[in-house]
Protein backbone atom coordinates (compact mmCIF):
# COMPACT_ATOMS: atom_id res chain seq x y z
CA UNK A 1 0.00 0.00 0.00
CA UNK A 2 1.69 3.52 -0.58
CA UNK A 3 1.15 6.35 0.99
CA UNK A 4 -1.31 8.17 -0.92
CA UNK A 5 -3.49 5.40 -0.33
CA UNK A 6 -2.90 4.73 3.16
CA UNK A 7 -3.99 8.04 4.03
CA UNK A 8 -6.90 7.67 2.18
CA UNK A 9 -7.97 3.79 3.90
CA UNK A 10 -6.99 6.58 7.53
CA UNK A 11 -9.76 8.79 6.31
CA UNK A 12 -12.47 6.36 5.22
CA UNK A 13 -11.96 5.07 8.59
CA UNK A 14 -12.66 8.49 10.70
CA UNK A 15 -15.37 9.32 8.81
CA UNK A 16 -17.17 5.76 9.16
CA UNK A 17 -16.65 5.53 12.64
CA UNK A 18 -18.07 9.57 12.96
CA UNK A 19 -20.92 8.78 10.91
CA UNK A 20 -21.38 5.44 12.99
CA UNK A 21 -20.98 7.74 16.36
CA UNK A 22 -23.57 10.36 15.19
CA UNK A 23 -25.80 7.58 14.31
CA UNK A 24 -26.22 6.09 17.54
CA UNK A 25 -25.94 9.46 18.90
CA UNK A 26 -28.99 10.36 17.29
CA UNK A 27 -31.32 7.04 18.18
CA UNK A 28 -30.58 7.58 21.53
CA UNK A 29 -31.96 10.78 21.46
CA UNK A 30 -34.69 9.92 19.53
CA UNK A 31 -35.19 7.12 22.23
CA UNK A 32 -35.47 9.67 24.90
CA UNK A 33 -37.93 11.47 23.51
CA UNK A 34 -40.15 8.74 22.68
CA UNK A 35 -40.03 8.31 26.27
CA UNK A 36 -40.68 11.66 27.29
CA UNK A 37 -43.58 11.84 25.11
CA UNK A 38 -45.22 8.60 26.43
CA UNK A 39 -44.21 10.17 29.72
CA UNK A 40 -45.99 13.71 29.31
CA UNK A 41 -49.09 11.57 27.59
CA UNK A 42 -49.34 9.42 30.76
CA UNK A 43 -49.49 12.40 32.79
CA UNK A 44 -52.08 14.17 30.75
CA UNK A 45 -54.14 10.80 31.16
CA UNK A 46 -54.61 10.75 34.64
CA UNK A 47 -56.91 14.24 34.63
CA UNK A 48 -59.11 12.58 33.03
CA UNK A 49 -62.44 10.86 34.94
CA UNK A 50 -62.83 8.32 32.54
CA UNK A 51 -59.32 7.28 31.83
CA UNK A 52 -59.33 4.70 29.43
CA UNK A 53 -62.29 6.97 27.09
CA UNK A 54 -59.81 10.14 27.62
CA UNK A 55 -56.67 8.03 26.66
CA UNK A 56 -58.46 6.93 23.39
CA UNK A 57 -59.43 10.59 22.41
CA UNK A 58 -56.02 12.11 23.46
CA UNK A 59 -54.23 9.65 21.57
CA UNK A 60 -56.41 10.32 18.29
CA UNK A 61 -56.17 13.97 18.94
CA UNK A 62 -52.40 14.36 19.62
CA UNK A 63 -52.15 12.18 16.07
CA UNK A 64 -53.82 14.68 14.09
CA UNK A 65 -52.16 17.52 15.31
CA UNK A 66 -48.74 16.06 15.07
CA UNK A 67 -48.53 14.10 12.21
CA UNK A 68 -49.47 16.98 9.92
CA UNK A 69 -45.91 18.79 10.87
CA UNK A 70 -43.98 15.65 12.12
CA UNK A 71 -45.06 12.73 9.59
CA UNK A 72 -46.51 9.21 10.26
CA UNK A 73 -44.11 8.64 13.25
CA UNK A 74 -46.46 10.16 15.35
CA UNK A 75 -49.70 7.80 14.06
CA UNK A 76 -52.12 6.75 16.91
CA UNK A 77 -50.49 3.32 16.94
CA UNK A 78 -47.09 5.04 17.39
CA UNK A 79 -48.53 7.65 20.29
CA UNK A 80 -49.58 4.64 22.07
CA UNK A 81 -46.38 2.71 21.90
CA UNK A 82 -44.42 5.76 23.48
CA UNK A 83 -47.09 5.60 25.98
CA UNK A 84 -46.15 2.39 26.53
CA UNK A 85 -42.80 2.18 26.32
CA UNK A 86 -43.06 4.95 29.17
CA UNK A 87 -45.34 2.70 31.41
CA UNK A 88 -42.83 -0.66 30.63
CA UNK A 89 -39.50 1.42 31.49
CA UNK A 90 -40.14 4.45 34.28
CA UNK A 91 -36.79 5.96 34.71
CA UNK A 92 -35.22 7.09 31.97
CA UNK A 93 -31.42 6.96 33.36
CA UNK A 94 -32.47 3.16 33.66
CA UNK A 95 -32.33 2.75 29.73
CA UNK A 96 -29.61 1.07 28.46
CA UNK A 97 -27.82 2.57 25.74
CA UNK A 98 -27.09 0.29 23.69
CA UNK A 99 -30.51 -0.58 22.70
CA UNK A 100 -32.31 1.66 19.55
CA UNK A 101 -35.79 1.91 19.49
CA UNK A 102 -36.15 -0.57 16.75
CA UNK A 103 -34.67 -2.93 19.87
CA UNK A 104 -37.07 -1.40 22.08
CA UNK A 105 -40.32 -1.48 19.94
CA UNK A 106 -39.26 -5.07 19.29
CA UNK A 107 -38.82 -5.78 23.25
CA UNK A 108 -42.45 -4.05 23.62
CA UNK A 109 -44.55 -6.84 22.22
CA UNK A 110 -43.60 -9.25 25.00
CA UNK A 111 -45.81 -8.88 27.78
CA UNK A 112 -44.02 -11.00 30.65
CA UNK A 113 -41.75 -8.73 32.49
CA UNK A 114 -39.61 -11.67 33.17
CA UNK A 115 -39.09 -12.93 29.56
CA UNK A 116 -38.80 -9.12 28.34
CA UNK A 117 -36.30 -8.75 30.95
CA UNK A 118 -33.95 -11.76 30.08
CA UNK A 119 -34.23 -10.17 25.87
CA UNK A 120 -32.95 -6.93 26.88
CA UNK A 121 -30.56 -7.87 29.25
CA UNK A 122 -29.17 -11.04 26.40
CA UNK A 123 -29.50 -7.88 23.76
CA UNK A 124 -26.93 -5.93 25.76
CA UNK A 125 -25.05 -8.45 26.38
CA UNK A 126 -24.41 -10.02 23.30
CA UNK A 127 -24.78 -6.88 20.86
CA UNK A 128 -27.39 -8.22 19.16
CA UNK A 129 -29.05 -6.59 15.89
CA UNK A 130 -33.04 -6.09 15.80
CA UNK A 131 -32.85 -8.98 13.59
CA UNK A 132 -31.17 -11.26 15.73
CA UNK A 133 -33.07 -10.09 18.67
CA UNK A 134 -36.66 -11.18 16.81
CA UNK A 135 -35.14 -14.35 15.72
CA UNK A 136 -34.15 -14.83 19.41
CA UNK A 137 -37.49 -14.38 20.12
CA UNK A 138 -38.99 -16.32 17.25
CA UNK A 139 -37.32 -19.31 18.11
CA UNK A 140 -38.69 -18.79 21.80
CA UNK A 141 -34.85 -19.00 22.72
CA UNK A 142 -36.67 -18.01 26.71
CA UNK A 143 -38.42 -21.35 26.76
CA UNK A 144 -35.86 -23.29 25.55
CA UNK A 145 -33.47 -22.68 28.24
CA UNK A 146 -36.23 -23.44 30.64
CA UNK A 147 -36.60 -26.74 28.93
CA UNK A 148 -32.40 -27.48 28.67
CA UNK A 149 -32.09 -26.44 32.75
CA UNK A 150 -33.33 -28.11 36.04
CA UNK A 151 -33.91 -24.95 37.66
CA UNK A 152 -37.76 -24.39 37.96
CA UNK A 153 -38.69 -20.75 38.03
CA UNK A 154 -39.31 -18.20 35.17
CA UNK A 155 -37.31 -15.60 36.95
CA UNK A 156 -34.17 -17.79 37.38
CA UNK A 157 -34.14 -19.11 33.81
CA UNK A 158 -33.14 -15.24 32.75
CA UNK A 159 -30.03 -15.48 34.28
CA UNK A 160 -28.93 -18.82 32.83
CA UNK A 161 -26.72 -17.59 30.36
CA UNK A 162 -24.94 -14.71 32.75
CA UNK A 163 -22.39 -16.81 34.21
CA UNK A 164 -22.22 -20.14 33.59
CA UNK A 165 -20.51 -22.29 36.45
CA UNK A 166 -20.27 -26.23 34.95
CA UNK A 167 -21.08 -27.55 31.50
CA UNK A 168 -24.29 -28.46 31.14
CA UNK A 169 -25.31 -24.56 31.75
CA UNK A 170 -23.90 -23.44 28.13
CA UNK A 171 -26.38 -26.53 26.41
CA UNK A 172 -29.16 -25.39 24.78
CA UNK A 173 -31.77 -28.46 24.21
CA UNK A 174 -32.92 -28.69 21.31
CA UNK A 175 -31.24 -26.25 18.74
CA UNK A 176 -33.38 -24.58 16.16
CA UNK A 177 -31.67 -24.35 13.03
CA UNK A 178 -34.59 -23.34 10.61
CA UNK A 179 -31.70 -20.75 8.79
CA UNK A 180 -30.23 -23.92 7.34
CA UNK A 181 -32.98 -24.08 4.88
CA UNK A 182 -32.96 -27.96 5.15
CA UNK A 183 -36.54 -29.68 4.62
CA UNK A 184 -37.55 -32.02 7.66
CA UNK A 185 -38.40 -34.89 5.02
CA UNK A 186 -35.68 -34.41 2.63
CA UNK A 187 -32.94 -37.05 2.63
CA UNK A 188 -29.52 -35.37 3.81
CA UNK A 189 -25.71 -36.51 4.75
CA UNK A 190 -23.98 -35.44 7.99
CA UNK A 191 -21.75 -33.59 5.89
CA UNK A 192 -24.82 -31.92 4.17
CA UNK A 193 -25.78 -30.94 8.09
CA UNK A 194 -22.20 -29.70 8.55
CA UNK A 195 -21.36 -27.94 5.25
CA UNK A 196 -24.58 -26.41 6.18
CA UNK A 197 -23.69 -24.87 9.54
CA UNK A 198 -20.27 -23.71 8.18
CA UNK A 199 -22.09 -21.85 5.96
CA UNK A 200 -24.13 -20.24 8.33
CA UNK A 201 -21.77 -20.49 10.91
CA UNK A 202 -22.48 -16.85 12.52
CA UNK A 203 -26.29 -17.97 12.66
CA UNK A 204 -25.33 -20.99 14.15
CA UNK A 205 -22.27 -19.47 16.84
CA UNK A 206 -25.72 -17.29 17.94
CA UNK A 207 -28.41 -20.07 18.15
CA UNK A 208 -25.18 -22.25 20.52
CA UNK A 209 -25.15 -19.39 22.96
CA UNK A 210 -22.69 -16.91 24.68
CA UNK A 211 -19.28 -17.42 24.52
CA UNK A 212 -18.29 -19.20 21.81
CA UNK A 213 -15.50 -19.15 19.19
CA UNK A 214 -14.91 -21.50 16.00
CA UNK A 215 -12.08 -23.41 16.16
CA UNK A 216 -11.54 -26.09 13.54
CA UNK A 217 -13.94 -28.81 11.02
CA UNK A 218 -12.69 -32.07 10.45
CA UNK A 219 -10.19 -31.44 13.21
CA UNK A 220 -7.54 -34.56 12.32
CA UNK A 221 -6.98 -36.86 15.46
CA UNK A 222 -4.25 -39.35 14.60
CA UNK A 223 -4.09 -42.33 17.38
CA UNK A 224 -0.88 -44.97 16.67
CA UNK A 225 -2.07 -45.44 12.50
CA UNK A 226 -5.59 -44.54 12.88
CA UNK A 227 -7.23 -41.38 11.75
CA UNK A 228 -9.76 -39.58 13.19
CA UNK A 229 -11.93 -36.60 12.18
CA UNK A 230 -13.88 -34.79 14.79
CA UNK A 231 -16.61 -32.80 13.06
CA UNK A 232 -16.64 -29.14 14.59
CA UNK A 233 -14.59 -27.88 17.56
CA UNK A 234 -15.60 -24.46 19.40
CA UNK A 235 -13.99 -22.71 22.31
CA UNK A 236 -15.93 -21.29 24.96
CA UNK A 237 -14.63 -18.56 26.49
CA UNK A 238 -16.95 -17.95 29.72
CA UNK A 239 -16.13 -21.86 30.88
CA UNK A 240 -12.78 -21.28 28.99
CA UNK A 241 -12.74 -25.00 27.64
CA UNK A 242 -12.82 -26.60 23.84
CA UNK A 243 -16.34 -27.56 23.32
CA UNK A 244 -16.49 -30.75 20.70
CA UNK A 245 -19.92 -30.94 18.47
CA UNK A 246 -20.38 -34.37 16.62
CA UNK A 247 -23.03 -34.33 14.18
CA UNK A 248 -25.80 -37.41 13.75
CA UNK A 249 -28.60 -37.26 11.54
CA UNK A 250 -30.49 -40.57 12.76
CA UNK A 251 -31.31 -41.48 16.67
CA UNK A 252 -28.04 -42.04 18.72
CA UNK A 253 -26.37 -45.02 19.86
CA UNK A 254 -23.79 -46.35 22.17
CA UNK A 255 -20.88 -45.93 19.69
CA UNK A 256 -21.96 -42.47 18.98
CA UNK A 257 -21.74 -41.52 22.61
CA UNK A 258 -17.95 -43.78 22.95
CA UNK A 259 -16.59 -42.10 19.71
CA UNK A 260 -17.83 -38.80 21.68
CA UNK A 261 -15.95 -39.80 24.46
CA UNK A 262 -13.37 -40.73 22.71
CA UNK A 263 -12.54 -37.17 21.43
CA UNK A 264 -13.45 -35.37 24.59
CA UNK A 265 -10.60 -37.66 26.63
CA UNK A 266 -8.01 -36.73 23.82
CA UNK A 267 -8.85 -33.11 23.51
CA UNK A 268 -8.35 -33.26 27.62
CA UNK A 269 -5.01 -34.97 27.86
CA UNK A 270 -3.43 -33.61 24.53
CA UNK A 271 -4.70 -30.25 24.00
CA UNK A 272 -5.95 -28.70 27.20
CA UNK A 273 -3.89 -26.28 28.97
CA UNK A 274 -3.51 -26.43 32.71
CA UNK A 275 -5.68 -23.36 33.64
CA UNK A 276 -8.56 -24.58 30.91
CA UNK A 277 -11.59 -26.20 32.59
CA UNK A 278 -12.56 -29.86 30.95
CA UNK A 279 -13.14 -30.47 27.66
CA UNK A 280 -17.05 -30.50 26.61
CA UNK A 281 -18.89 -32.87 24.22
CA UNK A 282 -22.21 -32.25 22.16
CA UNK A 283 -23.82 -35.02 19.96
CA UNK A 284 -25.60 -32.84 17.81
CA UNK A 285 -28.77 -35.81 16.64
CA UNK A 286 -31.76 -35.72 14.77
CA UNK A 287 -33.55 -37.72 17.85
CA UNK A 288 -32.28 -39.19 21.42
CA UNK A 289 -32.62 -41.62 23.93
CA UNK A 290 -32.28 -40.10 27.53
CA UNK A 291 -31.66 -43.78 29.11
CA UNK A 292 -29.57 -44.72 26.54
CA UNK A 293 -27.18 -41.55 27.01
CA UNK A 294 -27.60 -41.99 31.14
CA UNK A 295 -26.20 -45.67 31.22
CA UNK A 296 -23.79 -45.36 28.24
CA UNK A 297 -21.53 -42.40 29.98
CA UNK A 298 -20.55 -42.12 33.51
CA UNK A 299 -21.93 -39.98 35.76
CA UNK A 300 -19.73 -36.99 35.67
CA UNK A 301 -18.98 -37.19 31.63
CA UNK A 302 -19.07 -34.05 30.45
CA UNK A 303 -20.54 -35.64 27.43
CA UNK A 304 -23.87 -34.43 26.43
CA UNK A 305 -26.98 -34.80 23.83
CA UNK A 306 -28.94 -32.38 22.58
CA UNK A 307 -31.32 -32.31 19.65
CA UNK A 308 -31.38 -30.31 16.50
CA UNK A 309 -34.81 -29.27 14.91
CA UNK A 310 -35.09 -27.83 11.16
CA UNK A 311 -38.22 -25.81 12.13
CA UNK A 312 -39.20 -23.34 14.67
CA UNK A 313 -41.53 -24.93 17.14
CA UNK A 314 -44.62 -23.10 18.57
CA UNK A 315 -45.55 -21.61 21.62
CA UNK A 316 -47.89 -24.20 22.19
CA UNK A 317 -45.51 -27.11 21.87
CA UNK A 318 -42.92 -25.65 23.86
CA UNK A 319 -45.67 -24.64 26.39
CA UNK A 320 -46.17 -28.45 26.56
CA UNK A 321 -42.76 -29.45 27.28
CA UNK A 322 -42.39 -27.16 29.58
CA UNK A 323 -45.49 -28.29 31.68
CA UNK A 324 -43.93 -32.35 30.91
CA UNK A 325 -40.69 -30.92 32.32
CA UNK A 326 -42.27 -29.32 35.43
CA UNK A 327 -44.17 -32.39 35.85
CA UNK A 328 -41.36 -34.76 35.80
CA UNK A 329 -39.57 -32.88 38.52
CA UNK A 330 -42.13 -32.59 41.42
Amino acid sequence: MTLTQSIVVDIQAIISTAREKAARSVDRERVIMYWHIGNRIFEEEQHGRDRAAYGTRLIKYLSEQLQPQFGRGFSSRNLNLFRQFYRSYPIVQALPAQLSWTHYSILLGIENEGKRAFYEKETVKNNWTSRQVERQISSHLYERLLLSTDKGSLQEAANIDDSPKEPKDIIKDPLILEFLGLKPEASYYEKDLESALITHLQEFMLELGNGFSFVARQKRIHLDGDDFYVDLVFYNRLLQCFVIIELKTHKITHQDLGQLQMYVNYYDRIERLRHETPTVGILLCLEKNDTVVKFTLPENSNVFASKYQLYLPTAEQLTKEIQNEVNKRK
